[in-house]
């Protein structure tokens, strides 16, 4: 385990956001979760759990230990003819991992290409692009138990997902530190390509009979047409929570913006596009100084180089009322705030 102390964090969130640390303690073991959370001079100290960086928005240092986990390791644990079941380090790059499952033939997370993160932060969040959701490949994660230091197994009904929920972001916050992630993949995918512009960036690239690297090729395709790359933009991907609106209301909407987009939900319910609301609001392309929303995606906030984390976020709070006051919608943040 390697043990920081006064850290930067900028290099560790991709919003870019220069706040410290009071110590930073990068860990790839079980072994070294005991030494900080069980034993040691850090048992005291306040903890924060970080992955990849890429939905937390720091709006001040952070006094106590923030852990880095950085458990590694894919292999197959299970296997038949139609399906594969694929044991996956917390620590992992989400995307790598999409990367390392099409090149095998392993269907089933092609949709969920280029999202940024952890493999262990899919699963708190329950990622989902494209028409496609992690739960649907999900069989069960590890977690260490920070209060007793035992591993726990949950299973998809454990974990209780919804759109971009898991119980570990509800009642077992901040509880337990996912240590590896089992997904369920098929050998013989079937293409999900309904949602809107995945056919379009096929037909783009010349493709009229998809393979796994086609899709996957095509969601990258339209990523990078869509959200600026973190290594030259800071943000953390969409800011914003889809809102889910009863029916009744998206009518009454509709009346008034016949160009509103909605995908349905249920027969009472359906989910409008955050993106839709910020951009009819005004703020798409807004820039204040080194902060802003970014000009090709108005779900995106943007750190243009030295923003402060609370400068982004009361950003946040005028797009949240600015969307109240026109659409009657409450918007509800995706981005993990510190």
């Amino acid at each position: 385990m390697i043990v920081q102390q006064n850290v930067s964090l900028k290099p560790y969130n991709t919003f870019g956001i220069d706040e410290n640390a009071g110590f930073l303690a990068i860990v790839d073991s079980t072994d070294d979760l005991d030494e900080i959370f069980g034993s040691g001079s850090f048992r005291s100290q306040r903890k924060m759990i970080l992955g990849g960086g890429s939905n937390v928005l720091f709006t001040r240092g952070f006094t106590g230990v923030v852990v880095k986990n950085e458990i590694k390791g894919i292999h197959i644990f299970k296997e038949s003819d139609a399906e594969v079941f694929v044991s996956v380090g917390a620590g992992e790059n989400w995307h790598q991992f999409v990367l390392w499952s099409v090149e095998r033939g392993f269907g089933g997370v092609e949709n969920l290409s280029l999202i940024p993160g952890t493999v262990g932060a899919a699963p708190m969040q329950n990622i989902g692009a494209y028409g496609t959701e992690l739960r649907e490949v999900f069989h069960s994660l590890e977690a260490y138990e920070i209060k007793s230091g035992k591993l726990i197994t949950f299973y998809k009904e454990d974990c209780r997902f919804d759109y971009r929920y898991s119980v570990f972001k509800g009642e077992l916050k901040d509880q337990f530190v996912i240590i590896k992630v089992n997904l369920r993949l098929k050998k013989n995918p079937e293409f999900n390509l309904s949602y809107k512009g995945v056919q379009e960036a096929l037909t783009q690239m010349g493709v009229s009979t998809p393979t796994l690297k086609n899709v996957s090729q095509a969601i990258i395709n339209i990523r990078h047409s869509k959200l600026p790359d973190p290594v030259d933009i800071g943000n953390a991907g969409s800011f914003f929570k889809h809102p889910v609106i009863e029916k009744l209301h998206f009518e009454a909407l509709e009346a008034q913006f016949p160009d509103v987009k909605s995908y349905p939900v249920d027969a009472d319910s359906v989910k409008i596009p955050a993106g839709w609301l910020i951009e009819r609001a005004g703020w798409k392309g807004y820039k204040a100084g080194e902060f802003g929303v970014h000009d090709k995606q108005a779900l995106v906030l943007i750190n243009l180089g030295n923003a402060r984390g609370r400068d982004i976020f009361k950003l946040s709070n005028q797009i949240q009322k600015s969307v109240q006051q026109q659409f009657g919608i409450e918007l509800e943040r995706e981005v993990n705030v510190i």
